[in-house]
């Protein structure tokens, strides 16, 4: 096996989402019928290299190298840490801790739901800011090529009125100003992306009610609650889960955590927690609905349809957001080419009435 091969198999383990899952799924199964954890990882390892015929395999080799990573004493979860995301290997800590079947079958659900919330945050983001750019590009390429000419078929005595001067303002500007509005406009979409993982503190916290804020919130805020919800069903404590998470999270959502930690170090529930942190995450229902259940039985199982809920719930208002989003911006798109249709007539009318 060369360095290229172990890079392809990592490669490939990592980002064949559906197939590892399908592995994990049938790591469970071998050790839910009493096969050790050695035992299931050589058979899987055995099917995937044709019984040794092809042991190039990318999953032949994930599976060898998972091994070889265990019989040096480590945990299953630090075997595959170089092997699977990070948030698979949180959901597989919580399995040393108690059990490792329940973790491999929470990490298919887990990885479900957040897939599904990605998604629609994509779908909410990605065409109305092709959207917004195809805008632009209408407004410079007019500046650019369309005004120019009907400006010097004019001349220079002409004063132009109406739609017909604001097309010689946008000319001026895209002439003037297109270089710096170009790197000014990618620095902001940078800054904007920058901050969706780095920004923290009460101000971020208003500017979450708005997108693309408010849609990053959502999708982060599902996924820690899938991720929790499995942590506590596998019989972590919220402490320790929350810990975890905090520890294994970026800066925005392990902000959050750790001032709720703070909280629940002083003997607050984890509803009442997340209510002091003034951050409002994830809403206000969810914060309610786990001060209510923190102190219940079943807690466990509470969490659990709670996180299920909020996911269906998110799913549906992310593509709800989506359609006004799109509709937005194909009004714009639609009121930008009318102007530039009604200004071109505009001017062409006052070239006519000048010439006459």
């Amino acid at each position: 096996m060369t360095k290229l091969d172990l890079w392809w198999a990592k490669f490939s383990f990592r980002f064949d989402t559906q197939k590892r899952l399908a592995v994990m799924n049938k790591i469970a199964s071998l050790l839910r019928n009493n096969f050790t954890l050695m035992d299931a990882l050589h058979r899987i390892e055995m099917m995937e290299s044709k019984n040794g015929k092809k042991p190039d395999e990318a999953f032949a080799i994930a599976m060898r190298e998972i091994q070889k990573n265990m019989e040096r004493g480590m945990s299953f979860s630090e075997a595959t840490r170089d092997w699977v995301p990070g948030e698979e290997t949180l959901l597989l800590m919580s399995g040393n801790m108690s059990s490792l079947v329940t973790s491999l079958e929470n990490i298919t659900r887990v990885v479900d739901g957040t897939s599904r919330i990605k998604r629609a945050m994509v779908s909410a983001l990605a065409y109305p800011l092709f959207l917004l750019i195809l805008t632009i590009g209408i407004i410079v390429m007019v500046g650019l090529y369309l005004v120019p000419p009907l400006q010097e078929a004019a001349g220079n005595g002409i004063v132009w009125t109406g739609t017909a001067k604001s097309l010689i303002w946008a000319s001026d500007f895209a002439n003037e100003y297109i270089y710096s509005f170009s790197i000014g406009f990618v620095l902001l979409i940078l800054l904007i992306i920058f901050s969706l993982p780095w920004w923290t503190g009460k101000l971020r916290a208003k500017f979450d009610s708005y997108p693309p804020w408010n849609i990053y919130k959502l999708q982060l805020s599902v996924s820690w609650m899938m991720s929790l919800a499995a942590m506590v069903s596998a019989d972590v404590s919220v402490p320790d889960a929350m810990r975890l998470l905090a520890d294994n999270s970026n800066h925005y959502l392990s902000s959050i955590l750790e001032e709720t930690l703070h909280y629940i170090s002083n003997g607050e529930n984890l509803g009442v927690a997340l209510a002091s942190t003034g951050r409002n995450f994830p809403n206000e229902d969810i914060i309610g609905d786990l001060a209510i259940y923190a102190d219940m039985n079943d807690f466990d199982k509470a969490v659990d349809k709670i996180a299920r809920e909020y996911m269906e719930e998110s799913v549906r208002k992310m593509e709800s957001l989506s359609g006004i989003m799109n509709g937005v911006g194909m009004g714009l798109v639609s009121a930008v080419m009318g102007w530039v249709v009604l200004g071109t007539f505009a001017m062409q009318e006052q070239i006519t009435a000048v010439l006459m």
